[in-house]
C-alpha cells in the first residue's frame, strides 16, 4: 500500500493535472482526496489546491446538502491530509533547514518569498499558522516558518488542523451552497 502511494504521489507531481484528480476522486473517493491533500498540503502539488479539491470532493463523494455524514467526511479527510502533508513540509525544514529547502526544485517559494513568511512570523508567532491556514492564497505558508523557528510539533499539529478545519469547512460550505455547481477547473 505504501508503495502504490508513493508511485501515486510521484505519477500526481510529475504528469497530473485537474482532470486527472477529478477522475482519481470519483473513482477512489476519500482514498485519492486523502493522497491528494497530503500531497497539496506539502506543497508538492500545485496544480490542484484544495480551493478546487474539497468542492469537488462535495460534489462528487457527498449525497447532497442532507448527507451530512458524506459532507463531514469529506472534510475530516480534508483535515486529516493537508495536516499530514503540512506536518512533513515542517518536519523537513525544522531538520533539514533553509538552505535546504530553497536548493530544492520542489520547493517552489523564493527565498525573498520566504523572508517575508518568516517576518509574517516573526511578528504574529504561533497565531500565523492557523490564521494563514485559514485564508485564500496563504495556505501552508507559514508551515516553514513555524519549522525553522523550531516550534513544538504538537503544537504546530494542533494549530495547523485548526486553520485547515476553518478553511475545508468554509469551502465545503461554498460547494453547499452553489448547489455542487462548483467542480475542477
Amino acid at each position: 500500500m505504501t508503495v502504490a502511494c508513493l508511485l501515486a504521489g510521484v505519477y500526481l507531481y510529475l504528469f497530473a493535472d485537474p482532470g486527472d484528480a477529478r477522475h482519481l476522486l470519483d473513482t477512489y473517493g476519500l482514498g485519492a482526496l486523502f493522497l491528494i491533500l497530503v500531497l497539496e498540503g506539502a506543497m508538492l502539488l500545485y496544480f490542484a489546491p484544495s480551493e478546487a479539491l474539497v468542492p469537488a470532493g462535495v460534489t462528487l463523494l457527498a449525497d447532497g446538502p442532507a448527507d451530512h455524514a458524506g459532507v463531514a467526511a469529506v472534510i475530516a479527510v480534508a483535515v486529516v491530509g493537508a495536516t499530514v502533508g503540512q506536518f512533513a513540509l515542517f518536519t523537513v525544514a525544522k531538520r533539514a533547514g533553509r538552505e535546504y529547502l530553497l536548493a530544492q526544485s520542489w520547493f517552489r517559494i523564493s527565498e525573498s518569498r520566504l523572508e517575508r513568511f518568516d517576518a509574517w512570523f516573526a511578528r504574529w508567532g504561533p497565531l500565523a499558522v492557523p490564521v494563514s491556514n485559514a485564508l485564500l492564497f496563504t495556505r501552508g505558508m507559514l508551515t516553514v516558518p513555524a519549522g525553522l523557528a523550531e516550534m513544538d510539533d504538537r503544537t504546530f499539529v494542533v494549530l495547523s488542523a485548526l486553520g485547515t478545519l476553518l478553511f475545508q469547512t468554509w469551502l465545503a460550505a461554498v460547494a453547499l451552497y452553489l448547489g455542487g455547481e462548483l467542480s475542477l477547473v
